[in-house]
């Protein structure tokens, strides 16, 4: 357990308000840690849960030197510009969260990257959940109000599930119209492990490329991806999950709730079965409310016998019955379509605490206010 002093964040209101709907609360009522970068500024990292440290990247790596082993052992440094990018920087900034053997945070663990004046903003993370730990983090990013000429984040982050652990991520992105985001991120899980990676893109953004990889390594370990995204005009938003299936009793779910508003989305999804006695299934769901692409790229890979993997993909509109029939029950037009959008991005989340779903619910109900 450590605290660092928590230095004092000057925003305005309107960045305030879009922290808040990327899932952050300064006054941290709902959590137990929270790490706050505002471009490359470590603003502060602190966690109150005995067994769980929350620290910046640099200090981690000195306190502790076996670390090293970890960095970039998910995440190749050369798999792409942007890793290249972040590989290349003599002060690496991001987090570092390690939650010890058979520890747990029942509140979650918040992350802020927040992008302000800087044109890039690029972040390192590693998160450890050891032996039966469980470890619950909600990220929020988000861009600043008065950045209005562009700007780029780049994120890598790797995660180790330990033997029996758990990690539950959900990230909520806020960012602009003029922001291009390139995660890289990777997973390792161990027996009986599980992954719980959450994403909520509501939000005008330029570019949003990101295909998060799940090694299931351990027998009986589990992954579920889920996606809620909503792509405005001149958003691009090329995303998905893969899951590679390679130890007995392993088990992954892709789950995606995508809708253009004039927008493009590419949906990939891909589960490789290596090895017998292993169950994967993906879906993609899409909506279009005006003309733009919805692109659904569904893989299924089995290499033995006893490997069952299976995927659905359907893109389409908006019943026109459906809406008449809310009509009749009292619902005028426009409140009878925000109640079928918001049910249909409405994804209950298995083995999510129940802290982290609210956030999520309230994402989508800030994005309906607001006007889908």
């Amino acid at each position: 357990m450590q605290a660092d002093p928590v230095k004092k964040v000057e925003m305005n209101r309107e960045d305030q308000e879009r922290l808040a709907q990327s899932g952050i609360e300064i006054g941290m009522a709902n959590r137990c840690g929270s790490y706050l970068q505002m471009n490359q500024d470590v603003m502060h990292s602190t966690c109150s849960e005995e067994g769980i440290e929350v620290l910046p990247y640099g200090i981690a790596m000195e306190k502790y030197p076996w670390l090293s082993e970890y960095a970039w052992t998910l995440v190749q440094k050369d798999k792409d510009e942007y890793t290249r990018y972040v590989a290349a920087q003599e002060k690496p900034v991001g987090y570092v969260i390690i939650a010890r053997k058979g520890t747990h945070n029942i509140l979650p663990i918040q992350a802020c990257l927040f992008l302000g004046r800087e044109q890039i903003q690029h972040v390192h993370n590693i998160l450890i959940a050891e032996e039966g730990a469980e470890l619950h983090i909600i990220s929020g990013c988000a861009s600043g109000s008065h950045v209005g000429k562009g700007g780029a984040h780049y994120g890598i982050s790797e995660f180790y599930i330990g033997k029996n652990a758990k990690i539950s991520f959900t990230m909520i992105h806020t960012w602009g119209e003029e922001i291009e985001v390139y995660p890289r991120s990777s997973a390792r899980v161990e027996e009986n492990g599980v992954f719980l990676s959450n994403y909520v893109c509501l939000k005008p953004v330029k570019m949003i490329q990101m295909y998060p990889t799940a090694h299931l390594e351990g027998e009986n370990s589990v992954a579920r991806f889920s996606s809620v995204v909503i792509s405005t005009e001149n958003s691009h938003l090329d995303l998905g999950s893969r899951a590679v299936l390679s130890a007995k009793g392993a088990s992954a779910e892709l789950v995606t709730r995508a809708i253009s508003r004039g927008g493009s989305i590419i949906s990939r999804g891909h589960i490789k079965g290596l090895v017998k006695d292993t169950r994967g299934h993906l879906e993609c769901k899409g909506l279009i409310l005006s003309d733009g692409v919805i692109y659904a790229i569904p893989e299924i890979e089995g290499s033995v016998v006893g490997t069952e993997l299976s995927h659905e993909a359907a893109v389409g509109k908006i019943a026109q019955e459906e809406i008449e029939y809310l009509m009749s029950r009292g619902l005028d037009e426009e409140m009878a379509t925000a109640t079928i959008i918001r049910g249909f991005l409405d994804v209950k989340i298995a083995g999510l605490p129940d802290v982290l779903q609210k956030q999520i619910d309230a994402a989508i109900d800030a994005a309906e206010k607001s006007g889908f």
